[in-house]
């Protein structure tokens, strides 16, 4: 049985692994996001509450949350968005009806 040398085929293996760790990166690294509330010193909890509220109503993450809630499949999607979009502009019809 022949000896096989499992390294002596490639000769550049250690430097083409990606197993090595690399001493410094100098790329920077993301800052982690979401929201933040400061709440002073002596401020109520429940104010705090509310500006929490609100920036998750600006950002929309109630709305995210709840789409995400069950699985919708992308035709359902177009069929909801187009319906959306049928409301609206028949809502904006009835707006310029009624300012006549």
């Amino acid at each position: 049985m022949k000896n096989y040398n499992r390294n002596r085929g490639n000769s550049n293996w250690k430097q083409n692994n990606d197993f090595q760790k690399k001493k410094y990166d100098s790329t920077p690294r993301p800052q982690p996001q979401g929201l933040q509330v400061f709440v002073r010193e002596g401020e109520d909890i429940s104010k705090a509450l509310r500006k929490l509220k609100k920036k998750m109503e600006r950002a929309n993450i109630l709305q995210e949350i709840r789409e995400r809630q069950f699985y919708q499949k992308p035709s359902e999607k177009r069929r909801k968005a187009k319906k959306a979009g049928i409301a609206r502009w028949k809502k904006k019809q009835r707006e310029a009806e009624n300012s006549r």
